[in-house]
């Protein structure tokens, strides 16, 4: 059976098939039907019955693209609900520009665990001439609930202009339907301080390599925080398009444009310290995994 060409079946002559005695096959024992070896069946290869081979540039069937998985990555391709694995991606390490100057972005994060439970730690912020202006740190414990989601509980810090904060954090991640990343967080900090974050990010694919990432974020606060020039409601909201080319799958640079709207007590703030209600950052910058 491995051997069978399937062009050679659609020549076959049907009329020759019309002609096997019928009878012939009614006395065929049964049992040597059973008897047959599927696995010469399951052995045909499928290039024949799709007459074809994939494009050069076709991602392999388990995205690998050739990539020997390490010790943890390995265990965590074993489909084993306890393996653990670890991964660290550094999602956007950019520069920026904008009308007020140049500056430095980043967002990175890495896990570790297993498909039901995991460590899942993850940085975010943006420097200016040479000085901090703002970063977030959040340590979270990641627990499946559901097919592609999870709910998170954990801490998360931030730093930059003003007095730090600190703030216990619990929320939902996932994939949606048509492949759309959400991730929707809640804070609760000292003093009666709450805050909320919502995120959502999407991959459009024109080829194999060339990718665009939408990336849309909104942010609100319970109470106004003057000290970091934040006003109480939704504070601000950025959708940012980052158009990346795949070298390889750990290594992608990427350009883009990132729009950013400040509101309510967040834009009064920031036009008493000279800054606009709303801003436009061009981005260069990076996507690297491990």
């Amino acid at each position: 059976m491995e051997s069978i060409d399937h062009g050679f079946m659609e020549g076959m002559d049907h009329g020759s098939m019309e002609d096997v005695d019928h009878d012939s096959m009614e006395g065929m024992d049964h049992g040597s039907m059973k008897g047959m070896d599927h696995g010469s069946m399951q052995g045909m290869k499928h290039g024949a019955m799709q007459r074809g081979s994939p494009p050069s540039g076709a991602r392999s069937p388990d995205y690998s693209d050739g990539i020997a998985y390490g010790p943890t990555h390995g265990m965590g391709m074993a489909m084993e609900g306890d393996a653990r694995y670890g991964m660290l991606l550094v999602d956007q390490l950019e520069a920026f520009h904008n009308q007020d100057g140049n500056g430095q972005q980043w967002d990175i994060e890495g896990r570790y665990g297993n498909d039901y439970d995991k460590l899942w730690l993850r940085t975010e912020g943006e420097r200016r001439s040479g000085r901090l202006e703002d970063a977030s740190s959040e340590l979270l414990w990641s627990h499946a609930v559901a097919a592609f989601w999870n709910t998170q509980l954990g801490v998360r810090t931030d730093a930059g202009e003003g007095p730090d904060r600190s703030w216990a954090a619990f929320g939902l991640q996932g994939l949606a339907p048509y492949w759309f990343e959400l991730e929707a967080t809640g804070y609760v900090g000292p003093a009666g301080r709450t805050a909320a974050r919502f995120r959502a990010e999407y991959e459009l694919l024109f080829t194999q390599r060339l990718i665009l990432q939408p990336e849309f974020e909104a942010n609100a606060y319970g109470r106004s925080d003057p000290a970091r020039g934040l006003g109480s409601g939704v504070s601000d909201m950025s959708l940012g398009l980052r158009l990346r080319y795949e070298f390889h799958r750990q290594f992608a640079p990427y350009v883009g444009v990132v729009w950013s709207r400040r509101f309510g007590g967040t834009a009064d703030l920031a036009r008493q310290h000279g800054q606009d209600r709303f801003d436009r950052q061009w981005v260069a910058g990076v996507r690297i995994w491990f």
